[in-house]
């Protein structure tokens, strides 16, 4: 059903697995919205869409697929689940421009925070502060989005969403209202945003705004993603194509050789700067008693 723009679907499943190209840590996620307003080029849920029948390009930008029953769904399967990290928002920013119109997180996190399961928010929008004491109480995990600080290579690739330094304000703020706050630096663009002095100036802002940790993600291709990004970067860097052909695999994961060497230099970095490098260990709390639940 169309809405305000919006497309509705009643889900029969919210908690999925997740794709290894996804890029996080947790295996298991929550998206109450798919497709996402950011556009961002890069962005590997992409192929998703296919799998509602519409594309992953413009479609993925502006045809945003919202789950109306998302808490309703959440709550049956969190009573049969075993505690499994899970990450919301993976397949599109749960705070992004529908969530201002839906209000669908508030009982999203309380249903988390109630079923005591560890999970991390994952997200580029300034809204996730609305909800920051109830995110705080749930024992919640915000992650925020900030792979460069480059706003020329932001506006290319990032054409819906705030700025870095409004990203970076943000991640202050949260910090400041008591919620566990990182940053996923991703996607770390090969060519583009990997230069050692760009490296080193997003993760000095990143330490600069309170960050707990710094999780680094090379740039992933899965499909759906990679014929979109390429069809740009051809059109905006047509010498770098041969490049990525030769550094991304059939299933769309950058050259080991090279995401080491990547995610090495941002490493270092975050020990010059005092901060955790990687996922880390989940938070959330466990029901009392120690009560364990059975996996779907």
């Amino acid at each position: 059903m169309l809405r305000g723009g919006f497309y509705e679907m009643q889900a029969r499943t919210v908690i999925e697995r997740l794709p290894a190209t996804a890029g996080v840590s947790q295996q298991w996620g929550v998206s109450p919205y798919r497709g996402c307003a950011h556009a961002c080029r890069g962005c590997g849920a992409r192929g998703g869409h296919r799998r509602l029948g519409l594309d992953a390009g413009r479609d993925f930008d502006t045809r945003i697929v919202v789950r109306p029953n998302v808490v309703e769904r959440l709550r049956a399967e969190l009573a049969r689940w075993d505690g499994e990290p899970l990450a919301v928002g993976a397949g599109g920013d749960c705070y992004q421009e529908a969530e201002a119109t839906y209000r669908l997180m508030p009982g999203v996190v309380r249903a988390l925070g109630e079923a005591g399961v560890p999970f991390t928010v994952y997200t580029k929008s300034p809204l996730v502060l609305r909800d920051a004491p109830l995110l705080a109480r749930a024992g919640a995990r915000v992650a925020v989005s900030i792979a460069f600080v480059d706003e020329r290579i932001r506006r290319a690739v990032e054409p819906g969403a705030v700025g870095a330094q409004a990203r970076l304000e943000l991640v202050s703020a949260l910090v400041e209202a008591g919620v566990e706050c990182r940053v996923l630096m991703a996607p770390v663009l090969p060519l583009l945003s990997d230069a050692a002095d760009q490296l080193a100036a997003t993760v000095r802002r990143i330490a600069a705004a309170g960050a707990a940790a710094v999780e680094p993600v090379v740039l992933r291709l899965p499909a759906g993603t990679r014929s979109w990004y390429l069809e740009w970067l051809e059109q905006a860097h047509p010498a770098l194509v041969a490049r990525y052909e030769e550094l991304y695999d059939g299933a769309g994961l950058p050259s080991p050789e090279y995401e080491r060497r990547i995610t090495g230099q941002i490493e270092q970095l975050c020990r010059v700067y005092g901060m955790a490098c990687g996922a880390g260990e989940p938070v959330g709390r466990r029901r009392g008693g120690g009560e364990q639940l059975a996996l779907v």
